[in-house]
């Protein structure tokens, strides 16, 4: 694909000087992808931005927040800025995982599912899914407790429905965040871009894209109001 429809603009000058900074020109491997997934973890707090999916790695930076896809999106891109070979891994997420996120009003004319990413990054010849970067720490932790007061395996952004979840840099020897809610698997892409362009990808529909801007508003608002302690369970 050409580098004007990638979504992971590692050659844009925001990407490889993040990337400079956060690795120090340091030969790919372990140290610069923990340095890569701290900042796409913490500094790229979780949140909904302003466009859905279609979002550049480096429009990402500029928004400070970020989904799965979008955060998936930039660090394949920062990885490969750093000379750490990544790519896109799709498939479809039950949207339960946003229940507590999303206000309950809107679940009914939500689907049942909608398209999620996560990236794979090799390291000595191998390839490792990763996905414990989607969510901040401290969103986290204050998340992880209202799902154990919820009683629910999964919901708030973190996933339990198939063992344990972690936020640390882990290839599923820990847990997953997300994993435990996908339903479906769509295989590995070069570019979240690709995948947008397949018919594999969920596409809502008119009324859900215009509904986007509220939806976006009201959850980050309520994940604002999770980060900042103990209260009501949002429902």
């Amino acid at each position: 694909m050409e580098a004007s429809g990638r979504l992971s603009d590692h050659d844009h000058p925001l990407i490889r000087a993040k990337a400079e900074e956060l690795t120090g020109g340091r030969h790919a491997g372990r140290d610069s992808l923990a340095r890569i997934f701290g900042f796409v973890r913490d500094d790229i707090r979780f949140g909904f931005p302003p466009k859905w999916d279609a979002v550049r790695a480096s429009e990402t930076i500029g928004y400070g927040l970020g989904t799965c896809n979008t955060k998936a999106t930039l660090l394949v891109a920062l990885c490969r800025a750093s000379g750490i070979p990544a790519r896109i891994h799709a498939g479809l997420i039950s949207i339960e995982i946003m229940r507590g996120v999303f206000p309950s009003v809107a679940f009914p004319f939500l689907p049942r599912a909608g398209s999620h990413s996560w990236s794979e990054v090799q390291l000595d010849d191998e390839w490792n899914p990763i996905d414990s970067y989607i969510n901040d720490k401290p969103f986290y932790d204050a998340a992880l407790q209202r799902l154990r007061q919820s009683g629910r395996a999964t919901g708030f952004s973190i996933s339990q429905a198939k063992g344990p979840s972690s936020c640390e840099l882990n290839f599923g020897e820990e847990g997953f965040v997300q994993m435990g809610a996908v339903v479906e698997d769509h295989g590995t892409w070069n570019d979240f871009s690709e995948y947008m362009s397949s018919t594999r990808y969920f596409r809502m529909n008119r009324m859900q894209l215009a509904s986007y801007p509220w939806l976006a508003w009201m959850s980050n608002l309520r994940i604002a109001r999770i980060q900042s302690g103990p209260g009501a369970t949002p429902r």
